[in-house]
């Protein structure tokens, strides 16, 4: 941070990250991952054992994200493909998968997005989930 910057507050931090975010609907989200999009759901244990799975998503803790995702890293999951990989993240309510989408999109990965609301709004459209 330059010394003439004064710090923000993680609200305004969010807000910011979400003007450079194209979020998706929870129908979006369903819809790209039917057209070749990876949903990734970095809910913590606890909530995904509460809650269930999205099917077909890929679930990567967030501490491991930017390492599973990058295309070019030596860790990478065998989904992340390439940087044109449309990417959905999820977390529990759609505040830390937006500031997740955005680290995805320092490393190159330009359609990085998260889920509106996430999981529980994926769940309230009535979306599939695996109990």
């Amino acid at each position: 941070m330059a010394v003439s910057e004064q710090p923000i507050g993680i609200d305004e931090l969010l807000e910011r990250v979400r003007l450079a975010l194209d979020r998706v609907t929870p129908q979006e989200a369903y819809d790209a991952r039917e057209t070749g999009g990876l949903l990734v759901d970095i809910r913590y244990a606890a909530l995904r054992e509460r809650d269930g799975l999205i099917p077909g998503a890929l679930v990567v803790e967030r501490n491991e994200l930017e390492w599973r995702l990058d295309p070019l890293g030596s860790h990478r999951a065998p989904e992340a493909t390439g940087h044109d990989l449309r990417i959905v993240v999820i977390c529990n309510e759609g505040y830390a998968s937006s500031l997740a989408a955005a680290s995805l999109r320092q490393l190159g990965l330009r359609h990085a997005t998260d889920l509106v609301g996430g999981f529980q709004a994926w769940r309230a459209a009535g979306l599939p989930v695996v109990v």
